[in-house]
């Protein structure tokens, strides 16, 4: 069938996504509403919107007239974010970070959005498989057809090859996107970290990140340098079993 050959075409695709769908950000709590998370503020709209954000007209032209302003490139990162322009509110609050690298609440909100990108593109991976199953329902076999004694087949059904091969190189270039846009995220943790060293919930996003890339020797040193800072935080026991399977999904599979 449609999804068994999709498998075998591109099966590294899927548990791609089902490692992305399954996990996120819910175990720990981060990019929940939570107080002082950062992520679920960000993407909850937190300083994107509300009165006296500024048309991104006037905040583009303000730019213009002075391009080495560090207020005017971040009130134009907050007027393009307000008006769902997230690709370049990116570019705009990197152009800003270069001016002011040690915003904490800037590189918390650029992470932010890389998080969201990834997030829609995985999205998109996720309809182009739907929608490819959908187009295929009842129009495939599970096996070709065979003719005779001699094992001849009439070979695969085109329409199913055709919509497969549609959709591998759709979900191929979605989860590549996504990938990028994560990494970007952990980049611009790491970024954060540096500046704020000793903030345990900026390890813990770090941490939570770098896992969903699969970056797992950076979530584990992520993971512990937040239970050194917060030992007694309620989360600590969660972290320390999480370090544990992870350092067990390093370990090469045991032979025989």
């Amino acid at each position: 069938m449609f999804f068994t050959r999709l498998r075998r075409h591109a099966k590294w695709m899927f548990v791609f996504l089902a490692l992305i769908f399954a996990g996120g950000f819910v175990v720990f709590g981060v990019g929940a509403n939570n107080a002082g998370t950062g992520i679920g503020d960000i993407l909850q709209g937190d300083g994107a919107g509300g009165n006296g954000v500024v048309s991104v007209s006037d905040a583009r032209e303000r730019v213009r007239e002075s391009p080495n302003d560090a207020s005017a490139q971040r009130e134009l990162a907050t007027a393009l974010e307000t008006d769902g322009q997230n690709d370049e509110a990116i570019k705009t609050l990197n152009a800003y970070l270069k001016l002011r690298p040690k915003d904490q609440d800037a590189l918390r909100e650029l992470a932010g959005l890389y998080l969201t990108k990834g997030n829609g593109f995985q999205g998109e991976a996720q309809n182009a498989q739907v929608r490819a199953g959908y187009l295929t329902a009842g129009s495939t076999f599970s096996e070709p057809l065979k003719l005779g004694t001699q094992g001849a087949t009439l070979g695969e059904d085109p329409i199913t090859t055709a919509v497969t091969t549609e959709a591998n190189e759709s979900i191929n270039a979605a989860i590549t996107k996504a990938q990028e846009a994560y990494t970007e995220a952990v980049t611009t943790y790491e970024k954060l970290v540096a500046v704020a060293p000793r903030d345990p919930q900026v390890q813990l996003e770090l941490a939570q990140t770098a896992e969903q890339v699969r970056d797992f020797p950076k979530a584990i040193a992520a993971y512990k340098r937040f239970i050194v800072l917060a030992p007694d935080d309620p989360s600590a026991e969660i972290v320390k079993t999480q370090i544990t399977q992870l350092q067990a999904a390093l370990q090469p599979a045991a032979s025989g």
